[in-house]
């Protein structure tokens, strides 16, 4: 190693320890490349770091450089691995999460041990919440400073121990290979964030190592018992529904709930911010669930005598009562299918759980039904009917919805246009961008009113083209998000959603999309409050505002007597 690494390693303290002292000294050239190196060879831990990255195929890196992962850093390119600096250690995890959920393949994240790796907790809690398989590498503090206070020591581990489905912890050079091609392996296997914790003296000396060959696991359609008890339950059922999630999109599993839906001619509707886990332009899609979701999904699901949860925990958010519908069939009978055996049952009462990947599960319930006279098949006309009919009343509903007519919009509008000129109401950019969307476009939303609204007017034709922060709802998640989505996959138009108070939180990565070139369209809902929030402050608080936006301050001040204050 040169001697500016040992220079800049001794700053830490981690030059003291002989044994490290012994490592930083020792010199191995930096030979990583795409081509991955096979049995027992020579090499520092860095190169078995940067090594075990080319067998997983990670080609992308989104972070910050710091001095902890120097080293490593150093062979990025050589074996053809592009790390894209960010503004924000934070961006780079939303960044992370939307490049897994477009690619279906990892996402990669690292930072400066300490405060660069404790702005990672939100983006890593919202792959968490979307199943996204993302691999936080967190460098740590030198084994020789630990415990002793030193410059950005942390505790890293307990930080992301709730959004992790596995931490890896370096406990000698020696493993570095090991743990890096576990967290990898997990991170799939599990379907969520993983953790990869590295001292920052363990990338330094010389080691023997064997890189690991990526292990997938073949997820199976379930149990024989499992799944003919679905099938002979489909098999009585009248009116059956089909909840299409977000496994159906990591599964790539779109065509075969097709397949299911067209043998009992289903209405789908998609569970809660997963709008494009099935095609919105086929007859029997019916629309997402949940906040501001469609409610011809809600009355086409309220009519079930069997739902088949496809793909889906059935998370309790999605599936509360909307527009004062209570649309849960509470006395139908539920087919759940999760990779997730204990997601089965966890939030709704169950009649059949079957474990195991979407897709396969809905091509062996596809061959078992093909075999057995349904209940359902003497009425898919009338079922079709129903279907659009109910359809064609949302549209119109939608369409009568367009300009806000309730005092409060009228007034906000009304305020604004004396102002600053004409302004479009919410509803009305919503329905147009709709129309506008090619038919490959990524969408991601933020959080807040505005983007909750646009659950109804966001249509998809393909999968891994929505990407909502679920069910953790943090702001500023759709613009970096959507820029690892873009990396992922250039060829598709990108667009985020976002209302300003969300985009204030964000904006300063568009100097990430310009520097390296990843063009992304912004969509900023300029509406200058805490719209979800005051929303609340309108219907339980007697227009009580507080903490909104200047006007609406100085308001309250003139005005106090009649806010009750």
């Amino acid at each position: 190693m040169s001697q500016d690494t040992v220079d800049f390693t001794d700053v830490s303290g981690d030059a003291t320890d002989p044994f490290t002292a012994e490592l930083l000294t020792d010199e191995s050239p930096a030979t990583a490349s795409r081509s991955v190196v096979q049995g027992v060879q020579k090499m520092t831990p860095s190169e078995a770091f940067v090594e075990t990255l080319v067998a997983n195929d990670v080609t992308d890196i989104f972070g910050i450089m710091g001095s902890a992962f120097m080293d490593a850093m150093d062979i990025f390119a050589p074996a053809g691995i592009r790390l894209v600096p960010v503004v924000h250690e934070q961006g780079a995890a939303h960044m992370a999460d939307g490049y897994a959920r477009a690619s279906g393949r990892h996402g990669v994240v690292i930072g400066q041990n300490g405060p660069g790796i404790s702005n990672c907790v939100t983006g890593i809690a919202a792959a968490f919440w979307a199943h996204s398989p993302v691999v936080i590498v967190t460098p740590e503090a030198g084994t020789t400073g630990i415990g002793l206070g030193g410059f950005q020591e942390a505790k890293q581990l307990p930080m992301f121990q709730e959004f992790t489905k596995y931490q890896g912890h370096v406990t000698h050079p020696a493993r570095m290979a090991e743990f890096t091609g576990r967290c990898f392996d997990r991170a799939m296997s599990e379907n969520g964030p993983t953790q990869l914790n590295i001292p920052r003296d363990y990338f330094y000396g010389e080691i023997k190592a064997e890189i690991p060959q990526p292990r997938r696991v073949d997820r199976g359609a379930g149990g024989t018992k499992s799944l003919d008890e679905a099938a002979a339950l489909l098999a009585t059922a009248k009116f059956p529904v089909i909840v299409s999630g977000g496994g159906v999109v990591m599964a790539d599993g779109v065509e075969e709930c097709k397949d299911l839906a067209e043998r009992l001619g289903a209405p789908v509707v998609n569970s809660y911010q997963h709008n494009d886990s099935f095609p919105a332009s086929h007859p029997l899609w019916a629309g997402p669930l949940g906040y501001q979701g469609s409610k011809a999904g809600m009355k086409l699901i309220s009519q079930a005598d069997v739902v088949i949860a496809l793909g889906t925990r059935l998370g309790p958010f999605g599936t509360l009562p909307q527009y004062g519908q209570a649309y849960w069939p509470t006395e139908a009978k539920i087919i759940q299918i999760d990779a997730d055996h204990t997601m089965l049952g966890l939030v709704k009462k169950i009649s059949v759980g079957i474990c195991g990947d979407a897709k396969a599960v809905a091509v062996e319930l596809n061959k078992r039904l093909d075999q057995l006279t349904l209940a359902c098949d003497a009425t898919k006309a009338e079922r079709a009917a129903v279907i659009k009919a109910e359809k064609e009343s949302w549209e119109e509903e939608l369409t009568a919805w367009t300009h806000e007519k309730d005092e409060y919009s009228l007034d906000m509008l009304e305020e604004h246009k004396n102002e600053e000129g004409n302004w479009l109401s919410p509803r009305q950019v919503l329905r147009e961008l709709e129309k506008a969307m090619p038919e490959d476009v990524m969408v991601s939303t933020d959080i807040g009113n505005i983007n909750s609204v646009a659950h109804s007017y966001l249509r998809f034709e393909k999968p891994r083209s929505f990407f909502a922060p679920m069910s953790f709802g943090n702001c500023g998640y759709a613009l970096p998000t959507m820029i690892g989505a873009k990396a992922a996959a250039m060829h598709r138009p990108a667009v985020a959603y976002a209302g300003d108070g969300a985009w204030a939180m964000s904006m300063g990565e568009v100097l990430t999309a310009v520097r390296h070139d990843i063009p992304v369209t912004a969509v900023v809902f300029r509406n200058r409050q805490w719209g979800a929030e005051k929303k609340n402050q309108v219907e339980f608080y007697n227009r009580r505002f507080v903490a909104g936006e200047a006007r609406q301050r100085r308001e309250l001040r003139r005005d106090g007597a009649d806010h009750g204050r």
